[in-house]
C-alpha cells in the first residue's frame, strides 16, 4: 500500500497520470503525489561500507575510487545519517586493497604495524587494511 509522503496516511485516491505515472491525491491533507520512481537503488551493503570507510578517515573522493560509487552520494549519506568522525591531527589514514594470501602476509611481518592500529573490512572478494600512523615531526 501506498502512503502519502507528506502525512503517512493510507486514505488517497487515484487522480489522472504525469509523465506515464499513476498520481495520487490525500484524503487527509489534500497532497497530490506520484508513485515512487524506478530507479537504481545502491545496496545497503555499500552505504554501511562507504559510510564505515568515511569514519575509518578516507575522504570521498578515497571512497568513490574504491567502492566506485559518487562522492556526492557519500557526502548525502553522511549529511543524511549525521555522521561526525573523530578528528585527530597526530594520526593520518593509509589504505591497500589486498586478496587473502597478501594479507596474511602482511601481517606476518611485525615491522608492518609497529607504531600504528589497523583495521582490516572486507570489500568484495578482497580486504582492506586500513592503517594510522603517527605523523612523523
Amino acid at each position: 500500500m501506498k502512503h502519502c509522503p507528506n502525512c503517512a496516511s493510507e486514505n488517497h485516491i487515484k487522480s489522472g497520470i504525469v509523465n506515464q505515472r499513476q498520481r495520487y491525491k490525500c484524503k487527509e491533507c489534500n497532497y497530490y503525489f506520484t508513485v515512487d520512481k524506478i530507479g537504481k537503488k545502491i545496496d545497503d551493503y555499500y552505504v554501511n561500507k562507504a559510510l564505515q570507510l568515511y569514519l575509518e578517515g578516507l575522504t570521498y573522493r578515497e571512497i568513490e575510487r574504491i567502492l566506485g560509487i559518487s562522492h556526492v552520494s557519500v557526502m548525502n549519506w553522511v549529511k543524511k545519517y549525521r555522521i561526525k568522525r573523530p578528528y585527530n591531527t597526530k594520526y593520518h589514514p593509509s589504505y591497500k586493497i589486498l586478496n587473502a594470501s597478501e594479507l596474511a602476509s602482511y601481517f606476518s611481518e611485525r615491522e608492518n604495524l609497529r607504531g600504528a592500529g589497523a583495521v582490516v573490512t572486507e570489500l568484495g572478494d578482497k580486504f582492506m587494511l586500513i592503517k594510522w600512523e603517527r605523523f612523523k615531526d
